[in-house]
């Protein structure tokens, strides 16, 4: 009961943040909350149990299109996210670098606060990393990003594993995010979550789309 009461506290305050401006300068003050480096993962969640998969997203027909395919973790729901006008308040929130967010699946449902979202480009060409570093180098908020070279699925891939600061909770929390290039575009898969500890009980969900990835046929 009382982390449920701390989770919404916290979902008031960011949502108070995201209405006054959506872009933070990055800050590292000394009056952070210090958190502990962190490296790209290799296997499922750091040793959490693996997810079970509830169906998959990407292929044509299924509830977003993308240049890739991967499976869901049960009871996670996608839905494709419209683009907004380029005068549109929103627009900030659809558009991260050259990526644009497509699909968002909402981890409520499961039992969580957080999506993982699927952010794509038009782009076929370039390495996974490059493509990474234009995204998280896009986020104001990012600092000490790890990055690594990976296998999702049997696609080449780059990971990184970062923090956002905010300033008005006056803390970090973790973040990670991979990428791939495929003949259909490039897919950024980007897992977040309202703070660090409900970021590590989703990770099963991301490894396992991880695990799962396909270019879409």
């Amino acid at each position: 009961m009382r982390r449920d009461v701390v989770r919404g506290a916290v979902v008031v305050v960011l949502a108070a943040a995201v209405l006054t401006g959506c872009g933070e300068e990055k800050n590292p003050g000394a009056s952070a909350a210090p958190s502990r480096p962190v490296e790209p993962s290799s296997a499922s969640g750091g040793g959490a149990a693996a997810a079970k998969a509830g169906g998959a997203v990407g292929s044509a027909g299924s509830a977003c299109a993308l240049p890739a395919t991967f499976d869901l973790a049960a009871k996670w729901k996608p839905k494709a996210v419209a683009a907004e006008a380029g005068d549109s308040p929103l627009a900030g929130l659809t558009k991260q670098g050259p990526f644009a967010l497509s699909c968002e699946i909402d981890a409520k449902p499961a039992g969580n606060i957080g999506f993982l979202r699927a952010w794509t480009d038009t782009a076929t060409s370039g390495t996974p990393r490059a493509a990474l570093e234009s995204f998280v180098g896009a986020d104001k908020t990012a600092r000490k990003a790890a990055y690594a070279e990976i296998k999702a699925g049997s696609l080449p891939a780059a990971e990184v594993v970062y923090e956002t600061y905010s300033k008005v909770m006056d803390t970090a929390k973790q973040e990670r995010a991979l990428a791939v290039v495929t003949p259909q575009g490039t897919l950024v898969l980007h897992l977040g979550g309202m703070d660090t500890e409900e970021h590590q009980e989703m990770l099963p969900a991301y490894e396992l789309a991880k695990s799962s990835l396909k270019v879409t046929r």
